[in-house]
Parts: C-alpha cells; sequence; structure tokens
C-alpha cells in the first residue's frame, strides 16, 4: 500500500498571475526622457514609448516615425523667416 493520497499524482497548475513572465515579451526599457521645451519635439520623444509595448519587429514604425518629425521639425527651423541678408549689388555691372 502506498502513502500517497489519491489525486495528488498530478502536477499543481499554477494561475496565470503565478507563472513565470514570458522573457520574450515586450518589456519597457525604463528610458528617461528629459523635455526639450519644445512641444512638437516633446511629443515626438514621447512617442518612442510606445516601442516599450511592442515586439522588436514593431520598433522600427516608431522610430522611423520619430526620425520623419524631427528630420521635419530641424527643417522647419531653416526655414523661418528671420532677418533678410543685406541684399548686394548683382554681378552684372551694365553700364
Amino acid at each position: 500500500m502506498s502513502d500517497s493520497m489519491p489525486g495528488n499524482d498530478q502536477p499543481v497548475q499554477q494561475t496565470e498571475s503565478e507563472q513565470a513572465p514570458d522573457p520574450a515579451a515586450p518589456a519597457p526599457l525604463g528610458v528617461q526622457r528629459t523635455p526639450t521645451g519644445h512641444a512638437e519635439v516633446d511629443a515626438l520623444l514621447e512617442r518612442l514609448a510606445d516601442a516599450d509595448h511592442l515586439a522588436a519587429d514593431g520598433h522600427l514604425e516608431v522610430y522611423e516615425d520619430v526620425h520623419r518629425g524631427l528630420r521635419d521639425a530641424l527643417t522647419a527651423l531653416d526655414t523661418r523667416p528671420g532677418p533678410q541678408p543685406p541684399h548686394h549689388l548683382s554681378h552684372d555691372h551694365r553700364s
């Protein structure tokens, strides 16, 4: 006769909260983003947090979106009206 109790031969099932985390699941990197004071740039930097919840194959879309936005913001700095350079006489010296 056995000392074990009937029904105890089966492994104990763990609940979902007790199971070990999936090492392949996305995990936030916890990278701190320092505000720049420029609302458009700050919004783009916050967009990077979206990658924390995506699998690695989804990161590229987020990074390209942020890169495009930052490039556009930098380009806009070059096109803003500012002091006009002095007008020089044309090199065409017609008399």
